[in-house]
């Protein structure tokens, strides 16, 4: 793909290709990032449960909220990876980086939970 700024890499625009680039990266995070996979799973179940009783707005809810928990766990686990990259051996400054990534991906997981916590215990006191 050509960088429009730096007039760096290949040249053209297919949006197809962009696809699959989507489709290699979560591909990648569920295979190899087992805090990706099950929450997808538990979402998956969730959502299914939300669209089986036609709760629209219940679904929404959820999948914005799963879109939030999953962005903010694969830059998590993209900048761990990249910080090790650049720097293999322990450094103060780039543990303070992982910390706060870690923390971001923290929030959007309580987020998630309380969703989700929410969601199940309506479908299972109120289903239909």
């Amino acid at each position: 793909m050509r960088n429009k700024f730096l007039g760096t890499g290949q040249q053209g625009f297919h949006p197809l290709r962009k696809v699959g680039v989507v489709l290699s990266g979560l591909r990648y995070a569920i295979i190899y990032d087992f805090a990706v996979t099950y929450k997808i799973l538990l979402s998956v179940l969730l959502l299914a449960g939300c669209f089986y009783y036609r709760r629209w707005l219940d679904f929404g809810i959820v999948l914005v909220a799963t879109g939030l928990m999953l962005v903010a766990e694969m830059f998590n686990t993209t900048v761990e990876a990249l910080c090790d990259f650049l720097e293999p051996r322990e450094n103060e400054k780039i543990g303070i980086i992982k910390d706060i990534a870690a923390a971001a991906a923290g929030i959007s997981i309580l987020v998630w939970c309380v969703v989700t916590g929410i969601e199940v215990a309506s479908l299972l006191l109120n289903p239909g």
